[in-house]
């Protein structure tokens, strides 16, 4: 199974979008599964359903921090090279889909119960989520 299948299985089975992402390459810094998918609940419906930055893309930055972010402070190599790919994921992602809010790609509130009905009746996890999860997956495993 890819990456991409691996993100899209997990989100299908009820996790959020980032914790789909982050858990497709936990194997790849030593992080279990379960750890995973705690550290990256958080982000899930754009940050806690408030639509800000969309999980599949806070996913994506989890696991560039994880290759490449630094560990000690004076190390401003691992940063900026962080910080670029950080950058380069933003560019590709938003050249596939306008944007990394949220809200604006799903169109919805899901920080509201009507919200969050909306976009279960429009199937927008299924078919929008589930794309921008898998296409996280794709752009990371280019620029890893």
């Amino acid at each position: 199974m890819s990456r991409s299948q691996s993100a899209a299985a997990t989100f299908k089975e009820g996790f959020s979008c980032s914790q789909a992402v982050l858990s497709a390459f936990a194997d790849l810094f030593g992080l279990d599964r379960q750890k995973a998918l705690k550290l990256s609940q958080p982000f899930g419906g754009g940050i806690a359903r408030l639509g800000l930055t969309c999980g599949a893309v806070t996913g994506a930055f989890l696991v560039i921090g994880l290759k490449y972010g630094r560990t000690r402070p004076e190390d401003e190599e691992a940063k900026e090279k962080t910080y670029a790919l950080v950058r380069d994921f933003i560019r590709e992602f938003k050249a596939h889909h306008s944007s990394i809010v949220c809200r604006e790609l799903i169109g919805v509130d899901l920080d509201t119960a009507e919200g969050h009905q909306e976009a279960v009746k429009r199937g927008l996890f299924d078919n929008l989520c589930s794309k921008y999860v898998q296409d996280a997956v794709e752009i990371l495993e280019r620029l890893l």
